[in-house]
């Protein structure tokens, strides 16, 4: 969880993560992870008024079309994350990741599981604690129903 004295790192993730998706008041995000109420609360003092939580909103409809992963340090809680967002996200979504851990090839993985969703990741921001990854999605899920 993120420490009182983290402010400044904090605010530097939510700064990436809004520039890497080109995120703007117009968007619908959902955020998933273990910091995703610290997030919340950071976009929304920001001035964001359509973004939840995986936690918060009812029902995984293909709504969103940003989504935010951070807190999560191990590779099958990043997988998870990756695959619980993916639900609420559109057809053409963006997504950015904190990927906090210097667990080896744990970035890898992360790409081959967004691959395995239809993403293609297209950035990737080094900050104080960690890699801030951003990826983009487009027409995933008519290229999987014509399947």
């Amino acid at each position: 969880m993120l420490q009182p004295n983290s402010n400044a790192s904090r605010e530097q993730i939510v700064d990436t993560m809004i520039e890497l998706t080109r995120l703007s008041n117009r968007h619908r995000a959902i955020i998933a992870g273990a910091e995703s109420l610290e997030m919340y609360l950071a976009l929304r003092r920001r001035g964001f008024l359509h973004v939840a939580t995986t936690v918060t909103c009812r029902l995984p409809q293909a709504e969103h079309s940003i989504g935010l992963i951070t807190g999560q340090d191990s590779l099958q809680a990043l997988e998870a994350a990756v695959t619980d967002i993916a639900r609420f996200l559109r057809a053409s979504a963006a997504i950015a990741i904190l990927i906090g851990s210097r667990e080896s090839g744990l970035a890898l993985r992360i790409r081959a599981k967004l691959e395995q969703l239809g993403f293609r990741i297209e950035a990737g921001v080094r900050c104080r604690r960690g890699l801030v990854i951003s990826a983009h999605r487009h027409g995933h899920v008519e290229m999987h129903n014509a399947a």
